[in-house]
């Protein structure tokens, strides 16, 4: 049993918790199953599964393998059939990781007329507002809203994403509405971070030459875009939020927007990836799909 075979061994019980699941999966005796994860295992010199004669479980280290075992057989599957098959035919699976509000608006929607065109592929799909390592976590690719502070990545951007001041009706009737910056003195903004405990910059406006940030009162601090919606639904202050990400409430009336001539700086939005000589057609096809969902709904860089 070759090496790409011990991998396959090795994943199918990883996936099925089961030798002799597996092993029925494969067509294979038990015994060929195990001695294939055995030696697989001594190759790399670490323990890949716990068995125990109830379960059978990945090991940390396993974890971290199986991920890399994965990409790692989805491109020899790419490799063995690039001269024979089309795009339309992909296989294999994606790991993309995006901010939630994006996967729940944009992306979610269209996905079912994707892999209605191609069926051979599988998505794993993180919709997170933290910033996850692309590499080490094992992402194809990664949909960026903000600023970029990894250059050892490749870069595609995409466009710019406007973003809009508002608050509550319930909130505007209780505190008033600004109309200038000098109000927001009487005014509470909810704060927005990446990782709570950081100070919070405040509210982010236009100074002619570029942009500046007045520091703020507000009563609560969040670190997730679906809770910074929230908060501002609740009425407890004004939030600075993507357009996209509030146009539907806008819409309804269940946020105003407020102050147009002092929006913030508008969030480039990027696809990251990694450095690699022949990207997979597979990652390849997803980007170039996800693209053309996202850029209608963007603004141009200048």
């Amino acid at each position: 049993m070759d090496r790409l075979d011990q991998l396959r061994s090795f994943l199918r019980v990883a996936e099925l918790g089961s030798f002799t699941g597996a092993a029925d999966s494969l067509g294979l005796p038990k015994a060929s199953v195990s001695l294939a994860v055995q030696r697989l295992e001594a190759e790399v010199g670490v323990q890949l599964l716990h068995r125990t004669t109830r379960r059978v479980q990945l090991s940390a280290d396993g974890a971290q393998f199986q991920q890399r075992a994965r990409d790692l057989l989805d491109d020899m599957e790419e490799l063995q059939g690039m001269f024979r098959r089309q795009t339309s035919q992909l296989k294999g699976r994606l790991r993309v990781d995006m901010s939630s509000g994006l996967a729940r608006q944009l992306v979610i929607p269209h996905l079912p007329g994707f892999l209605a065109q191609h069926p051979g592929l599988e998505i794993e799909l993180s919709g997170t507002d933290r910033r996850v390592d692309l590499v080490r976590e094992g992402f194809d690719c990664v949909l960026r809203v903000g600023s970029l502070d990894d250059n050892t990545l490749v870069a595609r951007p995409l466009g710019l994403m406007q973003i809009v001041n508002c608050a509550s009706p319930a909130y505007l009737a209780a505190h008033g509405t600004p109309r200038e910056l000098a109000d927001l003195a009487d005014h509470a903004l909810i704060h927005y971070v990446g990782t709570l405990g950081q100070r919070s910059p405040g509210f982010e406006y236009p100074d002619g030459a570029g942009y500046r940030s007045l520091p703020m009162r507000g009563p609560i601090t969040v670190n997730s875009g679906e809770g910074y919606n929230a908060a501002a639904l609740a009425g407890l202050g004004i939030i600075q939020v993507p357009r996209l990400g509030v146009r539907q409430a806008l819409a309804a009336g269940t946020l105003v927007e407020v102050l147009p001539q002092l929006a913030a700086e508008p969030m480039p939005v990027t696809l990251l990836y990694a450095q690699r000589r022949h990207l997979p057609q597979r990652v390849t096809a997803f980007m170039d799909w996800v693209a053309g969902v996202i850029q209608p709904e963007l603004s141009r860089e200048d």
